[in-house]
């Protein structure tokens, strides 16, 4: 099978792909709000009819809560490359506030901007705009040569933008038929807007919630200044001793698990030429806080953090009220990466805070989800294949890179399946996913579509 007139294809019918996009974005896909179920559930079922429409053997599939969609190709084509398993979401966000769109956030339109055409409307780049550049991509293979260039299956959730409650246990009920060679996954975006590029290494997550008690109710500070311990005192030295002077985290075996990058990673990365006066610049500060022997995108992609999410206590009301509280709390979240075991980090913490904590003082814990980092073998040689095709489809070396936040569906891939995955999106900085006024660049979608069209190539061979 040759690409170049799959290429074409999806040049000559780019109209029709933007087309069939809009109306999937106007179907009202919120999966957090069950006053949307229905919704969802239809565009479970428009996704099932393009599947079809183009060889797949798709079905939704019931869940708890909204359906899944499983498709697979229908019939064998032949070829010997790995079976890859693409995976998206079809929810979305909630629109609120609702006053700061310019625009129906679900009657969305093609607009011109200053930067060029943008596809707007909730969905558009977070995840539905990503999700049709590798159906689209199909779409063209099947018209142009009859068939799908390998075994493919797409597996698409509809809770993603509300917790995936129904996710794990339908990959183990489901783990024979989900499993395949390498998953494909489009939920990132391009670096710094312009650069392709391969997630590799994704951070995990721990989150602590909770509550310092000392005085059994809130005492008059003139009465008890001086005398009775404070716990907003306790609770801000125990959270400033979190960091040495030099930006490290001083949990006992806080750095068990973390790996050191490799020459070749190091040198793609600072190859970027990513300009951090630039990135803190534009929410207005200038100085890296991380460890200083680290560099700004090691802080951000392979190195832990431990940051105070929120802190609260006493009276925070006009004027004064002058008391000791009885309470002092704090939301505090470390992002691991590596082998970082996250309930040993817990474990520390906990620890860790309950030896500061004076003579009659108590703790109490609200716990939160914990997931470990995950971090894919570019051993695999889909990597290198995909890697090369985003580069000759951009013109430019694309790159292997990490991802500050948490994608929780690569681990399961690996956890569940036994899967490496790997993230390839080309979403842009600006595309204001959760936010008013969303969008997807048509460069963006058109290119995209291409360059999953090149990948299936590359990795079918």
């Amino acid at each position: 099978m040759t690409l170049d007139p799959v290429l074409k294809k999806i040049d000559d019918d780019l109209t029709g792909a933007i087309d069939r996009l809009l109306a999937l974005l106007r179907i009202q896909s919120v999966s957090t709000d069950p006053a949307y179920a229905t919704e969802c559930d239809r565009a479970a079922d428009w996704l099932v009819a393009d599947l079809k429409g183009i060889g797949f053997d798709a079905s939704k599939r019931p869940t708890p809560g909204h359906p899944m969609v499983v498709a697979h190709t229908a019939t064998d084509t032949g070829g010997n490359g790995p079976h890859v398993m693409f995976y998206g979401h079809y929810d979305v966000q909630p629109v609120d506030p609702i006053e700061l769109w310019d625009s129906a956030p679900f009657e969305p339109a093609l607009e011109d901007t200053p930067a060029g055409k943008v596809i707007r409307g909730r969905g558009a780049s977070d995840d539905q705009g990503q999700l049709m550049t590798f159906v689209e991509a199909c779409r063209a293979w099947k018209a142009v040569h009859g068939s799908l260039p390998g075994k493919i299956s797409v597996f698409f959730e509809g809770e993603e933008e509300s917790g995936s409650p129904s996710l794990v246990p339908f990959m183990k009920e489901n783990a024979t038929e989900l499993t395949a060679d390498v998953a494909l996954i489009c939920d990132t975006g391009l670096f710094e807007s312009k650069t392709p590029a391969i997630v590799t290494r994704l951070r995990g997550l721990v989150g602590e919630d909770f509550t310092i008690t000392g005085p059994d109710r809130d005492l008059h500070s003139g009465m008890y200044g001086g005398i009775a311990m404070n716990p907003i005192r306790v609770l801000t030295r125990i959270l400033a001793d979190l960091h040495d002077d030099t930006g490290r985290i001083t949990l006992p075996g806080f750095y068990d698990g973390v790996e050191e990058l490799t020459d070749e990673i190091r040198s793609q990365w600072q190859g970027l030429g990513f300009d951090h006066g630039a990135f803190l610049g534009d929410v207005g500060l200038r100085v890296p806080a991380g460890e200083l022997d680290r560099t700004p995108l090691e802080m951000i992609w392979s190195r832990p953090t431990c940051d105070v999410n929120g802190i609260w206590g006493g009276y925070t009301g006009d004027g004064f009220k002058t008391v000791l509280p009885s309470q002092a709390s704090a939301k505090v979240s470390f992002r691991l990466v590596g082998k970082q075991d996250p309930y040993a980090i817990q474990k520390s913490f906990r620890t860790y805070v309950e030896s500061r904590l004076p003579e009659g003082f108590s703790i109490e814990y609200r716990s939160k989800d914990v997931s470990a980092a995950s971090q894919m073998s570019t051993e695999n040689p889909a990597f290198e294949q995909a890697r090369k095709a985003l580069s000759d489809e951009y013109g430019i070396p694309a790159a292997y890179v990490g991802c500050g936040g948490s994608i929780p569906i690569a681990g399961h891939f690996k956890d569940i399946l036994g899967m490496d995955a790997m993230l390839v999106g080309f979403a842009k900085d600006d595309d204001n996913i959760h936010s008013p006024n969303e969008k997807y660049d048509l460069e963006s979608f058109h290119k995209g579509i291409r360059s999953w069209a090149r990948i299936l190539a590359e990795i079918a061979g």
